[in-house]
């Protein structure tokens, strides 16, 4: 493979999932790990990602406040304005964290009256422009990976919690393997955001779609919602749609 075509699989990896382990494209990209390194370091020297220890981030999930560098931005802006129709006044709503979910926060009906929970810092500064939505930041240790707060603090605040709605970004969705990721503590954290919430609704762009990950989060089973861009009568919906959720 030549080294532009390594470039443009490692930045669709970053760009797709918001960071990547370097010793998962040495196995993807069938390299050794000084090829892979040398790789990351010549793409952050050219401003298109950030280098981290044991792999990269996403510029675009680093630079929250700066959206002009955001993947997919008009595929998130249709994610989030669907999404909001599932969001009524009076509601408890707990939220992750990315891109797409501080897209929605930056969308929301200025007369909303709700409750947001929220382990995304960046989410929570979108809400607390709104003046009828409370605000609750739920604290803990913070991953400068995933940039949400995460940890067995945060668990125990969640299970105290019964949000009428979670509403999740993903790293990889598939119609078998369901809700999955790479990052051990963040599992944790998701599991057991499903489990405080009634309903569960996954914000995911297309290209996320029939991906597997190493780390299962949960089953389809356990999700009512699945919101994507693409129309519900899309093909790539189809293995979706003989699954228990409802396709927005």
């Amino acid at each position: 493979m030549l080294k532009k075509e390594r470039h443009d699989f490692i930045m669709r990896q970053i760009n797709l999932h918001n960071r990547v382990l370097s010793s998962d494209l040495v196995q993807m990209l069938n390299v050794s790990e000084d090829t892979v390194r040398r790789d990351l370091q010549e793409l952050y020297e050219n401003s298109q990602l950030f280098k981290v220890h044991g792999g990269a981030l996403s510029k675009s999930y680093q630079s929250s406040f700066d959206d002009t560098s955001v993947y997919a931005k008009e595929a998130k802006i249709t994610i989030a304005k669907k999404a909001i129709g599932l969001i009524k006044d009076g509601m408890v709503i707990l939220t992750g964290g990315g891109t797409t979910l501080i897209e929605l926060a930056k969308q929301l009906p200025q007369t909303l009256h709700a409750t947001f929970f929220t382990i995304s810092p960046f989410v929570a500064i979108e809400l607390a422009k709104y003046p009828n939505i409370e605000v609750i930041l739920i604290g803990g240790l913070f991953s400068k990976n995933s940039q949400v707060t995460y940890g067995g603090h945060v668990i125990t605040q969640l299970a105290d919690i019964r949000a009428d709605l979670c509403l999740l970004g993903t790293s990889a969705l598939h119609p078998l393997e369901g809700l999955t990721d790479t990052d051990w503590e963040i599992n944790q954290l998701k599991k057991a955001m499903l489990a405080a919430s009634k309903k569960t609704a996954i914000l995911c762009i297309s290209e996320k779609l029939n991906i597997a990950l190493r780390l299962k989060v949960s089953g389809l089973e356990n999700i009512n919602y699945l919101v994507t861009e693409l129309l519900r009568e899309d093909p790539k919906m189809e293995e979706y749609h003989l699954k228990s959720l409802e396709i927005l």
